[in-house]
């Protein structure tokens, strides 16, 4: 089915109605809608015509932010993935700045099943602590996936956000000696965040074929200017910051201002990262659940 536009595009003002070819492109897009919502529906049916119970609902944790547009962000992601996955109940709850808060969507699933997602691309104190306190103390039966990252699709988004930022897909061999991209994250404490996103840079510099440094807003280092300068020192001055949060706020604004040359959007509301959302929620689902008590379950 095809996926509404990033919430970053600007909206083009409305053409007149569409003949010809693009005529038959909409037909074929109305289909593909019907065909999709009409699977989603004999989804639910077995074989001998009885109702398969419903799937575990797929609640996407964002971090949450004074920005207004992270909210509007993240609620166009939550879209895609329903527009993906028609027959999947699909919530939204932040830690903290933004409503709905976590412990209020868990709250209203009572004691269905539940499976979190968190937008977060790395592990860290949210993942390890947040998050899984917060699901221990709700009535639903929840499970946490992982992290969204690192993974492939992260960096197809990353790719994606930087051609439309102005990175060139073709590069002289003089361009590329002189080019390099600064991975901006949010950083944390935690040093299996810095492995995550080191990792995610090792992956993003192989499909780009120049040096990607991970650089960060707080907390860890470097920053953003301490790796631009040492990527000039090395005579890299082409420098472009990539933006590796999933959604606007103040630290991605600050980490773009500080780029020599061009800096993406965030992640956002990129077809791939619907994908990877429910990539994890597939997982989470698959994995076998813990003997354990939930509070003394270890986070997955």
């Amino acid at each position: 089915m095809t996926a509404s536009p990033p919430v970053y595009d600007e909206q083009l003002p409305q053409s007149p109605r569409p003949t010809g070819g693009a005529h038959l492109e909409s037909t074929a897009q109305i289909m593909d809608r019907i065909t999709s919502q009409l699977g989603s529906q004999l989804s639910l049916v077995s074989l001998d015509g009885s109702r398969r119970p419903a799937p575990p609902a797929l609640v996407l944790v964002a971090h949450g932010s004074r920005d207004p547009r992270a909210l509007s962000t993240v609620s166009a992601l939550a879209e895609r993935v329903r527009e993906l996955r028609p027959d999947l109940p699909v919530r939204l709850g932040h830690i903290e700045l933004n409503a709905p808060l976590l412990p209020d969507t868990l709250a209203g699933l009572g004691t269905a099943e539940a499976v979190l997602v968190p937008l977060l691309l790395s592990r860290g104190y949210h993942i390890k602590q947040d998050i899984p306190e917060m699901a221990a103390a709700a009535s639903a039966r929840t499970r946490v996936a992982t992290p969204l990252g690192p993974h492939p699709l992260l960096v197809e988004t990353l790719y994606a956000r930087l051609v439309e930022a102005g990175w060139r897909t073709r590069m002289t061999d003089e361009q590329r000696r002189s080019s390099a991209v600064v991975l901006a994250a949010a950083g944390s404490r935690d040093p299996e965040s810095d492995v995550d996103t080191r990792r995610t840079a090792q992956l993003l510099a192989e499909r780009l074929g120049v040096p990607v440094v991970p650089a960060y807003a707080t907390t860890a280092a470097p920053t953003v200017p301490a790796a631009v300068r040492a990527l000039a020192a090395r005579g890299r001055h082409r420098v472009a910051v990539a933006s590796y949060f999933t959604a606007p706020g103040r630290f991605a604004t600050e980490c773009a201002e500080a780029a020599p040359w061009i800096a993406t959007a965030p992640l956002g509301a990129h077809p791939a990262m619907a994908r990877l959302i429910l990539h994890r929620y597939d997982q989470a689902i698959a994995a076998p659940e813990t003997s354990l008590p939930r509070e003394l379950a270890p986070a997955v």
